[in-house]
């Protein structure tokens, strides 16, 4: 029997006194936690009844639970319950419950906390964390933390999508395993090391497949509690469609269609870069100029198909005379551009005569199978120490082709002195 009933009403926590079932006390609390008008109220009434269906039979064994001699008196755990109020609203309610005395029989003291603000708070942490896993699981970009030495820490699932590896076969190896390249790497780590972070870094991985894709990388430096670089925090993504979409609107914004030759831009602005080269580090290079000769006579005999077919061969037979390290545009029209670095003009005069060869060897037939034959004229020039610039070479080669046209077509010309030549071919 509670003698100081007094204490248990000013108890901020709802606090039921049961008998057989039956509420034999309530406190201030408990009023308004179950809505009801008064304490009164509350008296004689089955606490069961406030009890959601859902949680009844639990409620009562809990209840059973208290009273058995091995309990002790001892209050049980803690446990939450939907309960409804007299209002017929529904709440959520923490329930310890503990065997007393009340008025000299047994009976059950149920004390309740209102949790469902924090269980909603609760769900709506669920929630978020269930969007969030969502996110993680379906998001097209990769997430990953390495420590200091680069060794993965942890990566997000979509590297399933991206490398084809399960998580787990990637954290704890580094993250230079799956580079192609050790350079792209290595500017990686530079970025981040000065910057601090880096946006959209572009580099390169190998898939499971072996199959290398384009990535592009936005992270951050990750720091101790000292300031010491700890690892690197970030996403990275696939963008292999992306880079080979800009490659193909490079390739067709510096390709000749025709030929498959870099285009005039194209050739200038490579031919640009060698002579810068060239010119700082003293080193020889030749340029050709090359014409088809009588290429309208060819139109207008076979027609501008055919003569589309004629200067694809001229290309190729070109193009079969020179090493990688050379390069080849067309100019426009029928004519074409050789520029031949680390090549002395003695040197350039030999690729000039296998060309010339290469295209008086072709056999050539319309459609009719009519036979024709093709050759070509050859304008040389070497860089000079006097030049001003890569337009002083090219001016000296486009008045050589002139001459080379001007004195019977093919043959190679060169206002350079080139020599006696027993064949004829060559002017001077």
């Amino acid at each position: 029997m509670f003698h100081d009933l007094s204490l248990l009403h000013t108890l901020p926590a709802a606090v039921l006194v049961t008998q057989e079932g039956a509420i034999r006390f309530a406190n201030a609390a408990s009023m308004a936690l179950l809505e009801a008008p008064s304490t009164d109220s509350l008296i004689g009434r089955l606490s069961g009844d406030f009890v959601h269906p859902m949680d009844q039979v639990r409620s009562t064994n809990r209840i059973q639970q208290v009273a058995v001699p091995e309990q002790g008196g001892r209050p049980n755990k803690s446990s939450e319950f939907r309960i409804r109020t007299m209002q017929g609203n529904l709440r959520m309610v923490l329930i310890s419950s503990v065997a007393v005395e009340w008025n000299g029989a047994p009976a059950v003291l149920m004390c309740g906390l209102d949790m469902t603000h924090q269980s909603e708070i609760e769900a709506q942490l669920r929630e978020s964390e269930q969007n969030f896993r969502r996110l993680f699981e379906n998001m097209q970009d990769v997430y990953y933390r390495t420590d200091a030495l680069g060794i993965v820490q942890h990566v997000g699932p979509g590297v399933r999508r991206v490398l084809g590896y399960e998580p787990n076969e990637i954290e704890g190896r580094t993250a230079e395993s799956y580079y192609p390249q050790s350079t792209d790497r290595d500017a990686f780590k530079a970025a981040i090391m000065e910057h601090g972070e880096v946006s959209d870094f572009p580099g390169q991985m190998v898939r499971r497949d072996g199959t290398v894709i384009d990535i592009s990388i936005s992270s951050h430096a990750l720091y101790d509690h000292a300031g010491n670089f700890a690892g690197v925090e970030g996403i990275y993504r696939d963008v292999t469609q992306r880079k080979n979409l800009e490659r193909e609107l490079q390739r067709l914004a510096t390709t000749d269609m025709l030929t498959g030759m870099a285009n005039r831009r194209a050739f200038l602005e490579c031919a640009e870069s060698v002579y810068a080269h060239s010119r700082s580090n003293g080193e020889p290079l030749t340029l050709l100029m090359l014409d088809l000769d009588h290429f309208k006579s060819i139109n207008d005999r076979f027609g501008h198909l055919e003569g589309d077919r004629a200067l694809v061969a001229f290309a190729q037979a070109v193009k079969n005379q020179l090493r990688a390290s050379d390069a080849v545009g067309r100019l426009g029209g029928e004519e074409f551009g050789v520029l031949l670095p680390l090549t002395s003009m003695d040197e350039g005069l030999e690729v000039a005569k296998r060309i010339l060869h290469g295209v008086r060897a072709l056999q050539l037939s319309d459609e009719a199978g009519h036979a024709y034959g093709i050759t070509a004229s050859l304008g040389l020039s070497t860089f000079r120490q006097a030049d001003r610039s890569l337009r002083d070479m090219l001016d000296r080669a486009d008045q050589a082709l002139y001459l080379a046209k001007n004195q019977g077509r093919d043959q190679i010309a060169s206002l350079e002195p080139l020599g006696e030549q027993p064949n004829g071919q060559v002017a001077e």
